[in-house]
């Protein structure tokens, strides 16, 4: 990958204010050397006086005119999942580099034109995934990959909270949320997304899916609160749950990773536990994890990080691997509205236009 030219910093625009996760993902780049915010666009009036008041920084409340007044190398991208991967494209139709919040859109049609953008004007695009940048899911993920659980035959990962505007997200991340054009669908888009993605990094892709989602328990709502992935592989499968009705955080966010010679479990957090169970220790035993070099502590040092040195993005949040979860995750909903599974590719189109 090509570098940035290292002597000035990269100047960082936002698209999109919508998504709560903007506001620590912006606190975190003030720490992050050669970097330099510039400015924000949103329409929210409230959401640009709070960016103004927090960053002292140029709003826009359209886009375009950010893109158009500003000099950027780089832009963060945390609207919506449909305006946001209409925003992503535009900026790398413009040459710049994206960083764009899990999921990469709210359809495969959505993914698969963002990365074509970023394919044509040779742009790079990073999925930010909050929970790629625990020590133990990295460590966990790395022990996979290397054999040291033998044959990985099996992913699960569930997702659960009571809801997003139960657990304190703002209105207006709680509103798109809420809106299947804007969300793609409701807990299933939100939550399986994560799952999909962490079996389509450690399998591949699925050849089959089978997706459950539904409205059980929120009245308030006109989308689904709940949602099961199941993915089929010659000889694996993986599993993603979705819930916004869970009480309690018993079950949540733990990651299952099952090989032939052993099972990685991996606790959720910032300083979760990572535990091996073997034949010789069925029981389990905590896994010692190393700190992290800086790069990998979150998603804007990542970023620049790998924009300054042309090294590849984490395979995780890799824009190949967030388009082919959109799929998956299509799949998945194709699948809930028919009640029978779906094989993949889903259109040939989609494989052979947006090819890396």
């Amino acid at each position: 990958m090509p570098r940035m030219k290292a002597k000035a910093p990269v100047r960082i625009g936002v698209l999109g204010l919508t998504h709560d996760h903007v506001w620590y993902n912006l606190r975190e780049l003030k720490s992050v050397r050669d970097a330099r915010l510039v400015a924000a666009a949103d329409p929210h009036e409230e959401l640009r006086g709070q960016f103004a008041k927090e960053h002292h920084l140029p709003v826009y409340g359209d886009a375009d005119k950010m893109l158009e007044r500003e000099r950027l190398d780089a832009v963060f991208v945390f609207g919506d999942n449909a305006s946001g991967a209409e925003l992503a494209a535009r900026a790398c139709k413009r040459g710049l580099q994206v960083m764009i919040e899990k999921p990469m859109a709210a359809s495969l049609a959505g993914a698969d034109q963002l990365l074509a953008a970023a394919r044509n004007h040779r742009a790079r695009v990073m999925v930010s995934w909050p929970f790629a940048w625990w020590p133990q899911l990295q460590a966990a993920l790395a022990l996979a990959q290397s054999g040291r659980i033998g044959r990985v035959w099996q992913v699960k990962y569930r997702a659960a909270h009571n809801g997003p505007r139960e657990m304190g997200c703002t209105r207006f991340f709680y509103d798109w949320l809420y809106d299947a054009r804007l969300n793609g669908a409701g807990a299933f888009i939100d939550y399986c997304c994560y799952g999909a993605a962490l079996a389509r990094t450690l399998l591949g892709l699925p050849c089959r899916v089978t997706g459950i989602s539904g409205r059980f328990c929120k009245e308030d709502i006109q989308v689904d609160d709940n949602g099961v992935l199941v993915m089929t592989y010659p000889n694996a499968l993986a599993i993603a749950e979705a819930s916004w009705t869970q009480i309690g955080h018993l079950s949540s966010y733990v990651t299952w990773i099952y090989g032939t010679e052993g099972t990685l479990m991996v606790e959720p957090g910032d300083t979760g536990k990572l535990v091996l169970a073997t034949e010789k220790q069925p029981e389990g035993k905590p896994v010692k994890v190393s700190k992290l070099a800086p790069h990998l502590r979150n998603a804007s040092a990542h970023f620049i990080h790998c924009l300054r040195t042309g090294e590849a993005f984490t395979p995780l949040c890799n824009d190949r691997v967030g388009r082919d979860a959109q799929e998956i995750l299509e799949a998945g909903l194709v699948s809930a509205a028919t009640g029978g599974g779906v094989s993949l590719p889903l259109n040939r189109w989609h494989r052979t236009t947006a090819a890396s």
